[in-house]
């Protein structure tokens, strides 16, 4: 809906994007506040001692 919205506002972004991808893959992160210091640090352990394992 942004790219749609972005290239209606924008008629060179249109011409430029046209029948290309408007947005990149990427990476999405959120949160819901309520991290302490110790999960950040828990996280930071078990990505350190397996860096190349799933997303949990």
């Amino acid at each position: 809906r942004s790219s749609y919205r972005a290239q209606r506002e924008f008629p060179a972004i249109r011409k430029r994007y046209w029948g290309c991808r408007f947005w990149g893959r990427g990476y999405f992160s959120t949160t819901n506040g309520a991290i302490t210091e110790d999960i950040v640090l828990q996280y930071l352990e078990n990505h350190i001692a397996d860096p190349t394992g799933a997303s949990r």
